[in-house]
């Protein structure tokens, strides 16, 4: 009895993703992540303007709804005195409305009134349309508040996509293939950087973050993004910037790059997503990436926009 002995078609191994095509499109993806976070910095801190416009505008709201019912009340008094003795009828035609126009309609038929009144009317009327100015404003930057808060939900979870996609990546990769892609631009950290001044502060601050994780929205202490690490570094030196990289860019006078000096902030990408401090020796330290952390990496590493001279 002959056995027939069945081949089985053999499966080709699954490829091994290309390690340069896996780092491009996880750079893409932490810029992609790094945008989003950058827009949601700019959008706090217009919330925040927004904020104070409104209880601003709150509190003008109050204040002028005071002084309304105290001339409505003045209004009222005056023409029930004027109106003493007569029908309950008559009074009770004159009674104050709820309604500003429905009040003003039913006095400016009453001639006695213009004829007696009539600058105390002007100002029920002048009041009156100065409270409604003042609701309106308010309204509306309530609804601009509720607007931007709705987009920094969407650019929050916008960041949380981007991230998962680009680990995922990641995680496809063998250990040292990681590691390479990771390790990719960061140069050696310099042993000395001169500085003097308050960038002296602000370098030492941020050079003593090198090697600490980068987490989107992160201002230290042990954590940074981009604008978190060079917020808190000038911070040390006296020097109040915002919590975003396209903010940062209007803290101080523009320098060309032929010019730049220790402590300089330089700028990367169009429109603005990612900020670095210049070191010397054509070198920034910055908050990279969430695979990366705070490192130090050539001035040309990234795409330059321009550089800023805090302080």
């Amino acid at each position: 009895m002959i056995a027939c002995v069945g081949l089985m078609p053999s499966t080709p191994a699954q490829a091994e993703p290309d390690i340069d095509d896996v780092q491009d499109r996880v750079d893409r993806l932490y810029h992609e992540a790094e945008q989003a976070q950058e827009r949601y910095h700019d959008a706090q801190l217009e919330l925040k303007d927004l904020e104070r416009d409104l209880t601003s505008l709150k509190a003008d709201q109050s204040r002028q709804d005071e002084a309304f019912e105290d001339v409505r009340e003045q209004v009222q008094d005056s023409i029930v005195r004027q109106y003493e003795g007569e029908s309950l009828s008559t009074v009770g035609q004159v009674v104050v409305s709820d309604d500003p126009q429905s009040f003003l309609a039913q006095l400016s038929t009453m001639s006695a009134f213009n004829d007696l009144q009539s600058q105390l009317f002007d100002k029920y009327a002048t009041e009156a349309d100065a409270l409604g100015i003042r609701q309106e404003a308010t309204e509306r930057r309530a609804a601009e508040v509720a607007d931007l808060e709705q987009q920094l939900g969407e650019e929050k979870a916008t960041v949380d996509k981007k991230l998962d996609e680009a680990e995922g990546l990641l995680d496809e990769l063998k250990a040292e293939e990681r590691e390479d892609i990771l390790s990719r631009g960061v140069a050696r950290v310099p042993s000395d950087v001169p500085a003097s001044g308050r960038a002296a502060a602000a370098i030492a601050y941020a050079m003593s973050q090198v090697g600490d994780a980068y987490v989107y929205g992160a201002a230290g202490p042990s954590a940074f993004d981009c604008s978190g690490l060079t917020m808190m570094a000038w911070g040390q030196a006296g020097v109040g910037l915002p919590h975003s990289s396209s903010a940062q860019f209007g803290s101080g006078p523009h320098i060309a790059m032929s010019d730049l000096q220790p402590g300089d902030l330089v700028f990367y990408y169009s429109p603005i997503s990612h900020v670095g401090m210049y070191i010397g020796n054509g070198m920034i330290v910055h908050a990279a990436n969430p695979g990366t952390g705070v490192v130090v990496s050539s001035v040309s590493s990234m795409p330059y926009s321009g550089a800023v001279r805090p302080g």
